[in-house]
């Protein structure tokens, strides 16, 4: 089998992978570095040194073997990935219909449908969570409606919040910031998806006697998966480290991985203890996905 590849074929393939080489491989090398070196001061040991003739490596696990001694990190890491899977959940549920039914609409009001899904970039992330923690305060506007609505003992009934009136720095607050900042990410794969899908399929399956909702279980789903897939991972990914949400409408019962790199950075200046965490943090991501991925492409292979 022959490789040999012409200089434009070359550049396609090349320039993602230096991308990826300069943007995601050197810096984590980088974090890995700083992870296993010891810190002196306000500089780090070299991990490989030489003196009298003998080439010397000195790799530090310490802090690797200490996240696996020390509850508090275990429990962040499952709290961040139960807090990133129900806000990708929440919006899958909110984010399906609505992009079914952009792809459905005319054409004409696609365009405004899709500006709407990307009105809040125009607006300062900080200021938009900034303004649900107004909303959902004491006297906020969302606060007062669901006072009304009379929703706030169901609520503390699940354990979301703490009692009725109790809105802020609760699970809720925080599944609420999340979900409502990551859902356009969601949306908009999902939205690529369904308008290419071939709608005389499901012309087809109802001629086969398929009813509406069953045809769209076996038709419109499975082929909208890959949106499905791509809105799922840009919206877990960056929800599991998360940090500014968390720390403006999260509380003390919602701490998250983010937080806890927030400490070890600046507040205890250890930074191989919290190179450390990061590492970690990016394998309990990437190695899932790349397992995933993996058996994604090899049911596709044993399906053709």
């Amino acid at each position: 089998m022959s490789f040999n590849l012409n200089p434009g074929r070359r550049a396609v393939i090349g320039v993602p992978y230096t991308w990826l080489l300069i943007f995601f491989l050197l810096p984590f090398l980088i974090v890995f570095k700083i992870s296993v070196s010891e810190m002196e001061t306000v500089r780090f040991k070299d991990l490989i040194t030489y003196s009298e003739g003998v080439l010397h490596l000195s790799i530090r696990v310490a802090n690797y073997v200490f996240i696996t001694q020390d509850d508090l990190y275990f429990k962040t890491y499952l709290t961040s990935l139960k807090y990133a899977a129900i806000t990708t959940v929440c919006c899958l549920w909110i984010g399906y219909p609505f992009a079914y039914f952009m792809a459905r609409a005319n054409k004409a009001v696609q365009a405004s449908l899709l500006m709407l899904v990307m009105l809040p970039f125009w607006t300062s992330f900080l200021l938009r969570v900034y303004a649900w923690k107004g909303l959902l305060s004491e006297g906020g506007w969302v606060a007062e409606a669901m006072g009304a609505i009379g929703i706030e003992p169901l609520l503390a009934n699940l354990g979301l919040i703490p009692a009725p009136g109790q809105l802020m720095n609760t699970p809720f607050s925080l599944v609420i910031g999340m979900v409502y900042t990551y859902l356009p990410f969601m949306v908009l794969p999902l939205f690529a998806t369904l308008s290419k899908m071939d709608i005389r399929l499901l012309e087809a399956a109802s001629d086969l006697g398929s009813t509406p909702w069953v045809a769209f279980w076996r038709v419109t789903v499975p082929l909208s998966r890959p949106g499905i897939l791509a809105g799922a991972m840009l919206v877990f990914i960056p929800c599991v480290g998360e940090f500014v949400i968390p720390e403006l409408l999260g509380g003390p019962s919602t701490l998250m991985i983010g937080r806890v790199l927030w400490d070890e950075f600046f507040a205890n200046n250890d930074w191989p203890m919290a190179s450390s965490v990061a590492v970690v943090m990016i394998l309990l991501i990437i190695v899932p996905l790349a397992l995933f991925n993996k058996a994604q492409a090899e049911s596709q292979e044993g399906q053709r």
